[in-house]
């Protein structure tokens, strides 16, 4: 799921593509090698694993952190989200949850699925919904 919106159009790249000050600035803030890239337009995505958790991270051409998404347990998603997914989405299994950093902002990705039905969605800290996109919505991104 890591970053499912924002790979809809993202194409795996070799490492040896990245620029070298991408590279450095991730190492730096994570100190983490094993990592698989993406391009997403002008920017890079690096995918990875650190201490058993799924990160990913967005970087501009310059090496800067645009954005962070961190796998996170359901237990720790602010209790309005619990509240509303109770209320409006009980029918569904909620299958992956993550914390999103981006711009100064936090929100929170919750993929829920029941049946053939597969949303990815967007909460603020609030618990408001955002964006609900269905998985043939994200492919078409």
């Amino acid at each position: 799921m890591m970053l499912a919106i924002t790979q809809g159009n993202a194409q795996k790249i070799s490492t040896k593509d990245v620029p070298v000050n991408v590279k450095t600035s991730l190492e730096k803030n994570y100190a983490v090698k094993d990592v698989d890239w993406s391009k997403e337009g002008a920017n890079y995505e690096a995918s990875f694993e650190q201490n058993g958790t799924e990160i990913s991270v967005v970087l501009d051409g310059i090496g800067s952190i645009l954005e962070t998404e961190r796998e996170i347990k359901k237990s720790e998603l602010p209790s309005a989200i619990h509240d509303l997914l109770k209320k409006d989405y009980a029918a569904f299994e909620i299958e992956e949850t993550a914390k999103i950093e981006s711009k100064g902002e936090i929100t929170y990705e919750v993929e829920v699925e029941k049946g053939k039905q597969t949303f990815d969605l967007i909460f603020d800290v609030n618990g408001k919904l955002l964006k609900k996109l269905s998985k043939e919505d994200e492919e078409k991104e």
